[in-house]
């Protein structure tokens, strides 16, 4: 097994972890205007990679680039992983790659702890990707916790480039907001995933 085998159900079940389907659990966050250079580049990118539609265009050229902001508006003091492997336990189908991964520490080249926020891109259907994102938020608690850094919640997002779902993790209780946030505007998913990085 790896990430991407787990649904909803199973990953529920797999793991005992409960749902709970509400609202907006993040604070009202100040949106942060993005830097010239990302809106230079989301207003070229963002009608291109929808044409194309693929989960790949859709990554590259809006996801990264904006999780690249989030590195830069927090002076660099974090590292954006893209496509790395986080294996953590295979015996419990805790391995394989990640879409991209945020640690709160500013080691690039491995991945480091603590790791806070997991962004997984799909190419147009949410739903089907809570499974494998919440299977990967557990697996950054295990991860953190074996590095001795235990952090009381893990952040997570499936995402189409277009609309944004948020999660979180708290011991084994998966919170999902229910509503999904437009992309653009990119002012707020901006505001969110650095409020979640910093509380990490």
């Amino acid at each position: 097994m790896a990430y991407s085998d787990f649904s909803l159900r199973k990953v529920k079940q797999d793991f005992g972890l409960s749902t709970v389907e509400d609202g907006r659990f993040l604070p009202e966050v100040e949106p942060i205007s993005p830097s010239p250079i990302l809106a230079g580049l989301l207003e070229e990118s963002i009608p291109w990679a929808i044409a194309v539609g693929t989960e790949k265009a859709k990554s590259e050229m809006i996801v990264a680039p904006t999780l690249l902001e989030v590195k830069r508006l927090l002076e660099r003091k974090i590292s954006v992983f893209s496509g790395s492997d986080f294996t953590v336990d295979s015996s419990a189908g805790l391995n394989g790659v990640c879409d991209f991964l945020i640690s709160s520490s500013p080691e690039q080249f491995e991945i480091e702890v603590p790791v806070v926020v997991l962004v997984e891109a799909k190419r147009d259907n949410l739903n089907g990707g809570l499974g494998q994102c919440i299977a990967e938020m557990v697996a950054a608690q295990r991860f953190n916790e074996a590095n001795h850094h235990p952090l009381p919640t893990i952040y997570g997002s499936v995402t189409t480039g277009t609309a944004w779902r948020f999660l979180k993790l708290e011991q084994q209780i998966v919170t999902i907001d229910v509503r999904d946030y437009p992309f653009p505007p990119v002012e707020e998913i901006l505001g969110m995933l650095v409020w979640m990085v910093r509380e990490g």
